[in-house]
Order: C-alpha cells, then structure tokens, then sequence
C-alpha cells in the first residue's frame, strides 16, 4: 500500500511550478557583496519563489537575461519626494536609475501626519516604494512656526507627541536638517529629546548636519552624540567636504565614523557621487535673517544696515573659500524668472546690469531673496574627497533628489544618474569600488539599515524587487547644463513582482507600495 501511495504522489511533486516571471540565464548579483553567478530567478505574486541554475518552471513572462547582471532593486535612502508624487506617479527619474525604493522625510523636511500621507501614497500607488522618516524642521513649524528660539516645556511636549504618532503610523526615524530654518534654532538637547521618541520605537536618526564645511568635525560629533543619547543608530545624510579650503579633510571626517563603529556606534553614511550639492539660495545668507517667514525676510532686507552687514558676512565666506565672485552657486529653479535658471549668480549679475564685483553680487543674491528665493546648485567640493569617502564600505549612495518633472527648471543631475554613475565613472571606467560592493552599497545596506525587511537581497521569499542591467552600457546621460536626460543601460526592472521597465523603456506600471517599520 505505502509503495501505490508513493507512486501517486510522485507525478505531482515533478509537475512544474507556474510562475508570473522567469528571469532566465542571468549573471546573478545578490546584494550581500558576494561575487556574481550564474542562474534563473522565479516570480509569482510580488515574491520571489525560486532560485537556482536551469530552473524547470514555465512562466506567464520569460526574461532572457543573458549577458546582464540581475540585482536587487536599489534602495534611495535620501531623497525628497514630497509635492511631486501626484505630477508624476511613474517617478521615471528613479525607475530608470534602478530605484525601486526610496526613503523620503530627509533634512528635517518631511510630511508631519505619517498616516494621512502613507493613505495618500497607497490610494495614488506609485512606480516605487516609499518608506519615510518624520521631520524635525516640520514637526518644530507645526508647534513654534519659525521661531528663533527654544521651546517651552508645552512645546517641547507636543513635538515629542507629533514624533511618537509618526513612529507609531510607520515612519522609519527622525531626520534633521540644522543649516535649514527653524531647525537651525534647536540646541542639541532638542533634538536629543526627539532622537529619544523615536529610538523607542527602533527608528533610525538620519542627519543633515549642522555643518558641512569649516565646523564638519563639530557636526559629526554632534550627530553622533545625540545618537549615543538617544541609543540609536545613526545615519549621516551627503557625506562630504564643501568649500575649497575644506578639500583634503576626508582624511579627518572618514576616522571620526571607523572610531566611532569601532566603540560600539552604529554610524553609517550616504553620499552622492558628484562635486556640487543643491539646496536653497537662503543658505547663502546668516541665519538670523531667514527668522519668521518671507514677510519677515523682506522686512530685514529693507534695512541699508541689514543689507551692509549681509554683504559683509556674504564677502568672508566668499574669501574662506578662496574665490573672488559668486560663480559657484548656480540657479536650479527661480520662481520669480526662469530665464535665469541655470545662469550663476555671477552671470546673474552681469545680466542685471551690475558691476563685475563679488559686492554687487551679494545685492543680487538679497534681490533674489526678495522675490521668494531660489532653489540652486553650489559646486565646490573636491573629486578625490568624493572617491575617498565613496571607498568607505559603510556607505550608500544617494540621489539627495525629488520626483523630477521632465524639463522643470535646471535640477542636479543627480536625480537622474546617481546610480548609474557610479556603475559607470566610479565602478567600471574608474575601478574606484567593485561591481558587487557597489550593488551592496545601494541595496542590502540599506535594506537593513531601515529596516526593509524582506528587501534588499535576491532571496527566495523575498519581495521581488529586481534590476536588469548591462554592466558595460549602463550610463549617466544627464549634466548639470542638461539635466533632463535619464540614465541607460537598465534593461529591465520589476517592483513588487511587477514588469515596469521593458526592454528599456517605462512601460507606466505603478506597482510602489509604502514600507512603514514595524513597532
């Protein structure tokens, strides 16, 4: 009897299994930095459900990935998406840079009702996930507005209960942005108090520092001292070393995170492989200035003793940097005149009819800042500190990019080509890292960084999140003098299970969901 049974079953346990995808023949890059092999990937229902050589399965969609690396969708740890979600769904910039996934709320700036807007990310459904941190900046605006002050204990109890909701709704930590306004105004222990809520709750403290150039070795200390207080771990957002009198200090800053994971910290980094940043023309100006909203700017700017002293303080900075006019910064998006977007502010001058002086400069930047300010590029930061941090294992990359909207304004290029540059410049032209520490860098890292469980890794039972890609044809197109040019060489990208890229090309699949931490 046993001997009839065992005959019946046996058909059945060689039947093939029905799968959504076959991934067929491609050289397999798992996430997890070991070296690539050969095999098949299965699919079916958002997961992957098989692995191995010449898997026996037939499949509703086959993929010949001869030739290609298959690798675990990439993870964006730093991004800002906020506003730009509903004017383009498809968040092509990404899909087409091998983002599946991106970590929004970074800087400080972020939506402050976790629930209302992951509600507004699953009913919109995008073409990548989302998982977000909660903004110190908003949270401090939605009790104090800008004020340049310390909270009282009622406020200081109130961001504390704003913080613990977003942890509870699913946010993946606290982020801070100190050069921003009002979070400029925050002593540390402010932000310790905050670090503390959400460490609660096993989130991670994510920070844009409160300085980057001259005082780089202060921030660090005190973003890794808060993560002490708060027992947390701590993620350092766009590692870098601006200002020209600042190039060379990798060799300080890179020492300050080994000793620190050494001693039992866990501190980890992000950059973006480029020499210039991009944030907001007001951090051209003292912070005292930015204090209490637009009206308020206005009014300061009105002043003749203002303006004098903005200009001094304007003409130091400019001079620590060891330049004689304003070239550096250049305009990403001016509301006001669009004309001017990707003219620099020394160009900008010229085009206003003001002298050829840094001086007359500052007036331009104050007139700008009058008409609601500007969104900019600043170059000034050294190639060998970007490949010196970039060797650094415990380090991801990052676009520090929104949604683009194709042909807006004149953006960084890196919200195009954050990825495939450093598959290309840093990885394959320039051998500055391997192949397979790179594609660990941008997915299992932070995957458990964040706490994405079930992402990050090619794994059976895992969310099928997956580029396609030619190692020797992967590129960035996009230039800071023609940003709107999306990277090549990603043949195919699935997003939970989901075919989005095909052959090339968006297919328009929004299969994004939201990754909210489990508490």
């Amino acid at each position: 009897m046993k001997k009839i049974i065992l005959l019946l079953l046996a058909p059945f346990s060689l039947t093939a299994q029905q799968a959504d995808v076959l991934i067929k023949n491609g050289k397999i890059l798992d996430g997890t930095g070991n070296s690539w092999h050969y095999g098949d990937i299965a699919v079916q229902n958002g997961k992957i459900i098989a692995m191995g050589r010449s898997l026996k399965l037939t499949a509703a969609k086959t993929i010949d990935a001869t030739g290609l690396i298959v690798a675990p969708g990439f993870i964006d740890v730093h991004t800002h998406i906020e506003g730009e979600e509903k004017r383009n769904p498809t968040a092509d910039n990404f899909i087409y840079d091998g983002v599946t996934t991106v970590v929004t709320g970074n800087c400080g700036a972020s939506q402050v009702n976790m629930a209302r807007y992951f509600g507004m990310l699953d009913s919109l459904k995008l073409s990548i996930n989302v998982a977000s941190l909660i903004g110190h900046n908003d949270v401090r605006k939605a009790v104090m507005g800008s004020a340049s002050r310390d909270p009282n204990e009622e406020e200081m109890k109130k961001m504390e209960a704003i913080v613990e909701q977003a942890m509870k709704d699913g946010a993946v930590g606290l982020s801070t942005g100190l050069i921003y306004i009002p979070g400029t105004y925050s002593k540390t222990e402010e932000v310790v108090r905050l670090a503390k809520v959400a460490s609660k709750y096993n989130g991670v403290y994510a920070s844009h520092m409160r300085d980057e150039g001259d005082s780089v070795t202060q921030a660090i200390e005190e973003a890794m001292h808060i993560g002490r207080e708060a027992e947390m771990p701590v993620e350092i957002s766009h590692f870098k070393l601006s200002g020209q009198q600042n190039w060379g200090r990798s060799t300080e800053t890179i020492p300050m995170i080994i000793k620190a994971r050494e001693e039992g910290l866990d501190v980890t980094i992000d950059q973006y492989p480029y020499t210039a940043s991009s944030t907001s023309l007001s951090t051209l100006l003292p912070d005292w200035v930015l204090a209490d909203g637009q009206d308020s700017i206005k009014a300061r700017l009105a002043r003749p003793e203002v303006r004098k002293e903005i200009t001094a303080y304007m003409l130091k900075r400019l001079k620590k940097r060891k330049l004689k006019n304003f070239s550096y910064p250049v305009v990403a998006s001016y509301g006001a005149d669009s004309t001017l977007n990707g003219k620099s502010i020394e160009e900008v001058n010229l085009i206003k009819g003001r002298k050829h002086k840094a001086s007359e400069e500052t007036e331009t930047v104050m007139e700008m800042m009058e008409h609601g300010g500007a969104g900019m590029v600043f170059h000034g930061m050294s190639d060998d500190d970007v490949k010196a941090i970039m060797k650094y294992p415990f380090n991801m990359f990052a676009s520090d990019a929104s949604i683009r909207i194709y042909g807006a304004g004149n953006p960084h290029p890196r919200g195009y080509g954050t990825n495939a540059r450093v598959l290309s410049k840093y990885v394959r032209d320039e051998k500055v890292i391997s192949l397979e520490e790179a594609v660990r860098r941008m997915t299992s890292l932070p995957a458990q960084k964040f706490q994405l469980s079930n992402r990050g890794i090619l794994r059976e039972g895992f969310a099928a999140d997956i580029v396609i890609f030619d190692e020797q044809k992967v590129q960035d197109l996009s230039t800071y003098d023609k940003p709107h040019q999306y990277s090549t060489g990603f043949m195919y990208v699935l997003v939970n299970g989901q075919v989005t890229v095909e052959e090339g090309k968006h297919i328009g699949t929004r299969a994004g969901t939201t990754l909210r931490l489990k508490i």
